[in-house]
């Protein structure tokens, strides 16, 4: 679609920017207009960035959601808010819950509000959320129509969050769509998550730790095919509607472990226990169904292959996340 102007929250951060670039990646819709709003915080980097950084279709807006003025005038000045921006790392989440709060239920509802005041309920606002919302699920995969039970600070601001979405929807008439995922991993991930950081680790010959049992058992996508599926739910998604996006590997966390040690030709020695999370939720996994039916959406990228390459690419990048140890 030419002439459409989005605005792309957290759009520096490890998925925006993969989306930012998925955005640009038509160099002949000249008349698309990309505005990043990002904080820069820890996991924000314009180093993201960097390949589109001469695309004039693309401008930086260095800013917090949570600035309600900055956020008006920029949701006035675009047709689509793809909002990614938000606190993301569970951890972090328990030892400081209050800043995953602001950012993710505050900085949301902010956005909300500018886009029913400026657009009266025409602008499109795509919500990027996650499979945390609904907690652990013992067998079988979550519906989008399932109840939300958050068991981490994170999952509880990001259900939050959702909840003011799809409240202005059925109050204003927003037309929003939600988009929940399973585990990303790709290149340029922050290395806090557990697939970089344990691959930094590996790699330098440092152990790894391995939460409790390490049964807990996680769906696995890669970061192009996540966006790729949000590009789908932008153009074609339905108002009020949520859709899941899943990668279609499933693993126990000490699996996928086992797998990363063999890729980084490191000794399985390196394994450590290590006490479990506080609230730990055992297995996630989401009922993709109705976003491959409704949206034609299907993951391209092979596990083992898609994992061998972003190792790869951290052994190759050391530039990149060296200053972030």
């Amino acid at each position: 679609m030419t002439g459409e102007r989005v605005l792309v929250t957290g759009g520096a951060g490890f998925i925006g920017s993969h989306y930012v670039r998925r955005l640009l990646a038509d160099p002949g819709d000249r008349d698309l207009r990309v505005t990043v709003l990002d904080l820069l915080t820890y996991a924000g980097r314009r180093a993201n960035l960097a390949e589109a950084q001469h695309d004039r279709r693309l401008t930086f807006v260095h800013g917090d959601v949570c600035d309600p003025v900055l956020t008006a005038r920029l949701v006035a000045a675009h047709d689509t808010v793809v909002h990614f921006a938000a606190e993301t790392h569970v951890d972090r989440s328990i030892a400081r819950p209050h800043d995953f709060v602001r950012t993710n239920v505050l900085g949301t509802q902010y956005l909300l509000d500018a886009a029913r005041r400026h657009h009266g309920g025409q602008a499109v606002f795509v919500h990027i959320s996650t499979d945390e919302v609904y907690g652990s699920i013992e067998e079988g995969a979550w519906p989008e129509t399932a109840p939300l039970c958050p068991t981490s600070p994170y999952a509880a601001a990001k259900a939050a969050a959702d909840l003011l979405v799809l409240a202005y929807h059925r109050t204003y008439g927003l037309d929003v769509r939600i988009t929940r995922c399973s585990n990303n991993y790709g290149p340029r991930q922050y290395p806090e998550k557990l697939i970089p950081s344990f691959i930094i680790s590996l790699l330098g010959g440092r152990p790894v730790p391995l939460y409790g049992d390490g049964r807990q058992r996680r769906d696995w996508l890669h970061v192009e095919d996540h966006v790729e599926a949000v590009e789908l739910v932008r153009l074609k998604g339905r108002p009020g509607e949520v859709y899941h996006v899943g990668g279609g590997t499933e693993l126990s966390n000490r699996e996928l472990t086992e797998k990363l040690v063999e890729l980084c030709g490191a000794s399985a020695d390196l394994i450590r226990p290590a006490a479990d999370r506080l609230g730990h939720d055992r297995r996630y996994r989401l009922d993709d169904s109705k976003t491959a039916g409704e949206l034609g959406y299907a993951p391209r990228h092979t596990f083992d292959r898609s994992l061998a390459a972003t190792v790869e690419w951290y052994r190759v990048n050391r530039t990149w996340w060296e200053p972030l140890r």
